[in-house]
């Protein structure tokens, strides 16, 4: 299967651009993810079989950005200007902070494929169908997840 880079790239570089940024925290850093997901891509050339081009670039995204995150740890001079820089941005921090902390609360008793179709279909645009296709389930499953998962926000509203 001979893979359009070019078209791969219009379609589903904001998504993985968007995953990337997610999880690292830094547009600069998100980027060069983002280019590193397309040259992965590029690399094994003829040799990739890929069905769901979206799911394949969504876990090469992570895998990447869990690569960089890895590192990073690994270099703490570079992780000291990181915490100058959060301690620079304390009201933003707090606010993530406290969107974290919603978040957690929210997916508590949700299953890990729960939380990935509500990022899909949320955070990153994709359809019911396009979810669907991704996590193998039908869209009446995705459908019926996601309509949980809103009742459970509206529970903690009240409650809030």
């Amino acid at each position: 299967m001979g893979v359009d880079i070019r078209a791969w790239y219009q379609q589903y570089g904001p998504m993985v651009h968007r995953r990337c940024r997610a999880l690292l925290r830094d547009e600069e850093e998100a980027m060069e993810a983002m280019q590193d997901v397309f040259v992965e891509v590029v690399r094994r050339g003829d040799r990739l079989e890929v069905d769901a081009p979206s799911s394949f670039l969504y876990r090469t995204a992570t895998n990447v950005c869990l690569n960089r995150i890895r590192s990073r740890k690994r270099k703490p001079s570079e992780a000291d200007t990181d915490v100058v820089e959060r301690i620079a941005l304390a009201p933003e921090a707090e606010d993530k902070t406290l969107m974290g902390l919603l978040l957690a609360r929210i997916f508590a008793n949700e299953q890990v494929s729960t939380r990935e179709m509500a990022v899909m279909h949320l955070v990153d645009g994709l359809t019911l169908e396009e979810v669907a296709q991704e996590t193998g389930l039908s869209v009446s499953g995705v459908r019926k997840r996601l309509r949980v998962l809103k009742a459970h926000v509206a529970e903690l509203k009240e409650v809030a």
